[in-house]
């Protein structure tokens, strides 16, 4: 007898290769397939069965990570355009990839540039080249492969590229992947693909995959798009040319279902009011008569119930793929894009003589900027017969003249980035409200975090306040032994000074932003202010002086996290994280484990 977990197992596995067929029968369509997994025998596997399944004459072709622009979208092919004297166009791998999949490997670190530019061209179908001095427009229908390989729960692929994908597959426990008992080959593949132009989508099939996403908290329009498609395409793979509930199920399942942001609820159905009897005589009295036919009104009432029992089915269908544990997910803030570990997010800046490197741009090397020559190079390129001839023309070309020409006009430098340190502020209420409920599981959830943040080498920083104050217990500092020490001595007892505290947390971070580095503050309080900032007890002078702070924090810009720590969320805390236009994460029940798993998941620092 199988255990439920192998049944989730065995379910997944099936997921899988119905995703590569419907994907294999029209991948521009479908937009690509998120792949969560690291190399091993199923990736392997299901990447062989999908290559197997496209045409023969489908390109196939793999981005490696750090791929440049000119390789990637194309331009100008430098050393055949000063070899030729005029300019020579390279097509890059997005134009060569048309009717076939790009194969993205270690998704998850793509800068940004290249998800923007490779969500371009999902959304066009096309490459539109402006670069270099070549300009035109190329088709590039294609399907992508978004290898997720990330070791660290922290790290995602960008959700501007999953929110373009259909599928998202999780490799995670499976050893193997066997379509030999699917019934599905490379001639109903084929097959399929013919008959997709002729497949209808009946409205009410889209209604209900309309409200499987509002049920399941799915907020993009794309994914009701992605799931129309995919249940034509199943229809399609059926050999039919009208898709039914079955379909829709299917689509639901692997487009709907990954994307869910919250379980479905069952909505309980209105009581039909109770028919009063009939007064005394009227019992005998013929029925009202009706303009409409029995059979007319049957023909009315027969729509709605199709279409609410289709919408059940489909909503099933997605809530039997939701894994057991979406609730864990949410709650740690993992759902839909996850954070990258912090030692890696400070913040970009500019730099002019250090750093990484980050394009080029127009302009003359001054105070120490390097020349980008390739760059310069590219940028003369084109222009080398015209400056030949007005050398001619002036009577200069007696073969003195450099191979190459360059003009004032041509020079580029090199644009450097340098990732800024991160500093963590732990603002952690120390007050006879919250020592009564959660300090323990604060001091124990900090310590962890303050640990994490010393393995990534990231400067951490603790304030602690109660009573009448708020005191800077911990400088910034990478030393673990001093953040433990300082958490150790931490009393509890007293009033809540939540203003004094938000002004001593602005005031730490200005500091460390002044010094050239990235600040985030996590708040751990239940927001119940007592003390006002002239240390005076009153709730309602105490409450008015932290909403005053924390537009001020909101003014300031600083990435705020606001973890409220009481037994039972508050409206008092999500008022104040609003008005600080904090991350607002109500944890009514963790331990200390589960605490700091749910702060370095939302962490401000690490988004």
């Amino acid at each position: 007898m199988s255990s439920p977990d192998d049944e989730f197992l065995q379910a997944r596995r099936d997921d899988a290769v119905s995703a590569a067929a419907l994907f294999a029968v029209d991948p521009a369509s479908l937009g690509g397939v998120a792949l969560r997994s690291l190399p091993g025998p199923a990736r392997d596997a299901w990447l062989q069965l999908l290559r197997g399944w496209l045409p023969a004459a489908a390109p196939w072709r793999k981005v490696p990570l750090n791929i440049a622009d000119g390789r990637l979208l194309g331009g100008l092919d430098l050393s055949a355009t000063l070899a030729a004297g005029r300019p020579i166009a390279e097509r890059g791998l997005l134009g060569e990839t048309d009717g076939g999949v790009l194969l993205l490997t270690m998704a998850e670190r793509l800068s940004v540039g290249t998800v923007a530019r490779i969500a371009a061209v999902l959304d066009d179908g096309e490459l539109r080249l402006a670069r270099e001095g070549i300009v035109g427009a190329l088709p590039a229908r294609l399907g992508v492969v978004a290898l997720d390989e990330s070791l660290e729960p922290d790290e995602a692929l960008a959700p501007a590229l999953l929110d373009r994908l259909a599928f998202a597959l999780d490799f995670d426990g499976l050893r193997r992947i066997d379509a030999s008992n699917s019934g599905i080959d490379a001639e109903a593949i084929a097959a399929a693909r013919v008959l997709l132009p002729e497949v209808r989508l009946p409205e009410a099939l889209i209604d209900a995959l309309a409200h499987t996403a509002i049920a399941l908290g799915i907020a993009s329009l794309r994914a009701v798009w992605l799931a129309s498609r995919a249940a034509r395409i199943a229809a399609a793979l059926d050999g039919r040319v009208l898709a039914n509930e079955a379909d829709a199920a299917i689509a639901s399942r692997l487009v709907l279902a990954p994307r869910a942001t919250r379980l479905p609820v069952n909505e309980p159905q209105p009581e039909q009011p109770e028919e009063a009897p009939p007064e005394p005589g009227e019992a005998d009295a013929p029925p009202p008569e009706s303009s409409s036919t029995p059979e007319q009104e049957q023909s009315d009432q027969q729509p709605l119930n199709v279409d609410q029992a289709m919408q059940d089915v489909v909503l099933a269908a997605a809530a039997a793929a939701i894994p057991p544990n979406l609730l864990a997910q949410l709650k740690a803030g993992g759902q839909g894009g996850k954070a990258r570990a912090s030692g890696k997010s400070g913040a970009l800046q500019k730099a002019a003589t250090r750093g990484r490197p980050a394009g080029a741009r127009r302009g003359e090397p001054r105070a120490g900027q390097r020349l980008a020559i390739i760059d310069t190079l590219r940028a003369a390129a084109p222009w080398q017969r015209l400056r030949r001839q007005e050398l001619l023309m002036r009577g200069k070309g007696d073969g003195s003249a450099p191979r190459v020409l360059v003009r004032r006009e041509d020079f580029h430098i090199a644009r450097l980035e340098q990732r800024r340190e991160t500093t963590t502020i732990f603002v952690v209420d120390a007050s006879g409200s919250s020592a009564l409920n959660r300090l323990a599981e604060a001091k124990g959830a900090v310590e962890l975090l303050l640990a994490d943040c010393y393995v990534r080498r990231d400067r951490v920083a603790v304030i602690g306040f109660r009573g009448a104050i708020a005191e800077l217990l911990l400088p910034p500092t990478r030393s673990l032994v001093r953040a433990k020490r300082s958490l150790a001595g931490l009393p509890g007892g007293g009033g809540t000074p939540l203003a004094t505290a938000l002004d001593a947390a602005i005031e730490l971070a200005d500091a460390i932003r002044r010094r050239g580095e990235t600040p985030g503050i996590v708040l751990m309080t239940d927001g119940r202010a007592n003390i006002g900032r002239d240390g005076a007890p009153g709730r309602a002078q105490a409450e008015a002086d932290a909403l005053a702070a924390s537009r001020r924090l909101r003014a300031s810009g600083h990435a705020t996290l606001f973890v409220d720590t009481s037994p039972r969320p508050q409206a008092a805390a999500a008022k104040l994280a609003g008005e600080m236009a904090a991350f607002y994460l109500p944890l009514p029940q963790a331990d200390a484990r589960q605490l700091s798993a749910a702060v370095r998941a939302v962490t401000p620092a690490n988004r």
